[in-house]
């Protein structure tokens, strides 16, 4: 991976983007691709376009969605304790004794995910989760009144995880679901560019809002742009760890290449395509099964207008919704140059469609 483009990825990864709150993180990516980009536009959302070669034929688009799960203040007790509601799809287990930070409109605020000692818990609580109602945020304030100085009902929050590099190739940070598709979409949309002299097909890459909430910002871009074929990157789990079953789940892993999702959303003939491409490009592809929904942006975008050849493509991750999530950077840079190749491998004006006859 470039040094530019680890870059780029280690300060998205590092920037909050909890749904709902995705400005910053969109922002960021807005920068990166506008240098690349014949246009570059804004939904009333926030959902973020850039596009190549806007002739040409077919149409298709690279997506990836910015925002992260995260917290949003709810409640100051006369304690000035923070109270809070889940964004997205929180893990309770996890949630105390971490460091959080809250997004005030007076900037960063520190604070701690309070817990009652284990010395001072009754034994059978000791294997009990609190609901999120139940838990609370200590920022330091002696007060109500004290706390509403510096933050807000509303105000968003997330835990302070930062990116990390580890062994073996690999890194570790907060929100990689799914800041690590939008870097994706963004990266092959510059790789196209750079080779664009060979580009039929016109490119829309998209960083949408809110998929952790129920991907509204895919229904929103999906309906608007109605690409001609749709590659989605989100993260999938990594399975290779003890505690996994892969009779279960399948038998994804680190390292091991981007992943095709096959079935239901998913349109055969271009995971046909991204098979020939990646064997043209010796990319190695991982594959898993989703018979009934792919729990991506691709369900959103798939059934839009008559509906859009789609498929999912999964970056293995480790530890998904929780502060330590962890990809392989050859899997995400391989997943970067799958999209740019099978782009400028399309000719001009082909169709995708399945070989029915209808005469």
């Amino acid at each position: 991976m470039k040094p530019s483009s680890r870059a780029f990825l280690k300060e998205l990864l590092e920037t909050p983007s909890p749904s709902g709150f995705e400005t910053r993180g969109q922002q960021l990516w807005i920068d990166y691709v506008k240098p690349f980009a014949d246009q570059v536009t804004v939904d009333s959302y926030g959902n973020a376009f850039a596009t190549i070669n806007p002739e040409g034929s077919p149409k298709i688009l690279f997506s990836g969605h910015m925002d992260e799960i995260g917290m949003m203040v709810s409640f100051i007790s006369e304690e000035g304790f923070l109270y809070f509601k889940g964004i997205g799809g929180i893990d309770q287990a996890l949630v105390r004794g971490q460091r959080v930070t809250i997004h005030s409109s007076s900037g960063p605020i520190p604070g701690v995910t309070g817990l009652l000692a284990i010395h001072l818990q009754e034994p059978e609580d000791r294997k009990k989760v609190p609901h999120l109602h139940e838990m609370y945020i200590d920022i330091g304030a002696s007060s109500r009144k004290e706390a509403e100085k510096l933050v807000h009902i509303g105000d968003a929050i997330t835990y302070t995880a930062g990116f990390v590099e580890l062994a073996g190739g690999r890194f570790a940070a907060r929100g990689c679901d799914n800041r690590i598709g939008a870097w994706a979409a963004a990266e092959a949309f510059c790789l196209v560019a750079k080779n664009r002299k060979n580009l039929k097909a016109s490119v829309v890459a998209v960083s949408t809002i809110q998929e952790e909430n129920g991907l509204y910002g895919a229904s929103m871009a999906g309906y608007s742009i109605h690409p001609d074929v749709a590659l989605v990157v989100d993260v999938t789990h990594a399975t290779d760890i003890p505690n996994c079953s892969k009779p279960q789940h399948g038998d994804v892993r680190l390292g091991k290449g981007p992943v095709l999702s096959v079935g239901s959303t998913n349109h055969p003939i271009v995971n046909e395509l991204l098979r020939s491409v990646a064997k043209s490009k010796k990319i190695a592809l991982q594959v898993e099964t989703n018979p009934r929904w792919t729990g991506t942006d691709a369900d959103a975008i798939f059934c839009q207008k008559g509906g859009i050849p789609t498929v999912s493509i999964g970056v293995p991750n480790r530890y998904m919704h929780s502060p330590v999530e962890m990809i392989h950077f050859s899997d995400l840079q391989e997943t970067a140059e799958l999209l740019a190749a099978f782009a400028l491998a399309m000719k001009k004006k082909e169709q995708l469609k399945l070989p029915l006859n209808c005469e």
